[in-house]
């Protein structure tokens, strides 16, 4: 059974207004009953396909999200959010991959000390949160990502992030490309 025009147009209002993604259990909780939300969702989700804004599914919840191919068009106009300091990214890569995570936990891992302005710009970009504290001496802060987090790199889970192992492959093989194209620049300059 097709959903109602009127099923669809309080899903289309209700995701566009929301501040967050919006979870599909809230959405079952407004539509009548009878209505699947997961067949409204479909619905509209092919009514916005090839549109310049679409509707996905990230952090958890249903968003509309501009279609990916007129983002870098728009990158001219909307005002992008700043880029993160390589610690600030390392930070965060650690806290996503092994959370919940202690600040000696990621220092341990970076090899070296965190300072606290990376954690608290990490904090104002409400990337991470707080998550209770780790039950041994000193009671050090655990910290999570957020659903910012989730939505700011289009994710829908944790579960979506790449594995590590694809990662370190990924990193070999541009390792070794950058080696073989340092060897070919290398030969092409001793026959000079």
């Amino acid at each position: 059974m097709e959903p109602s025009d009127d099923s669809l147009r309080l899903a289309e209002a209700l995701v566009f207004a929301a501040a967050a993604p919006v979870p599909l259990r809230t959405l079952a909780t407004m539509l009548p009953e009878g209505e699947e939300p997961e067949a409204v969702v479909a619905a509209l989700q092919a009514r916005y396909a090839g549109r310049g804004v679409e509707l996905v599914e990230v952090a958890g919840g249903l968003q509309f999200r501009t279609a990916l191919d007129l983002a870098p068009r728009l990158t001219r106009v909307i005002e992008i959010p700043r880029r993160l300091p390589r610690v600030a990214m390392e930070t965060l890569a650690i806290i996503a991959y092994r959370q919940p995570v202690t600040r000696g936990e990621i220092e341990e891992v970076r090899g070296t000390a965190l300072a606290q302005t990376t954690l608290e710009t990490l904090l104002e970009a409400e990337l991470i949160a707080p998550a209770g504290r780790r039950d041994s001496p000193g009671r050090p802060t655990l910290w999570v990502t957020t659903t910012t987090f989730l939505s700011r790199f289009g994710l829908k889970a944790l579960g979506d992030l790449p594995r590590r192992d694809d990662l370190v492959n990924e990193a070999q093989l541009l390792q070794s490309a950058d080696l073989n194209e340092q060897a070919a620049a290398e030969t092409v300059v001793s026959h000079d």
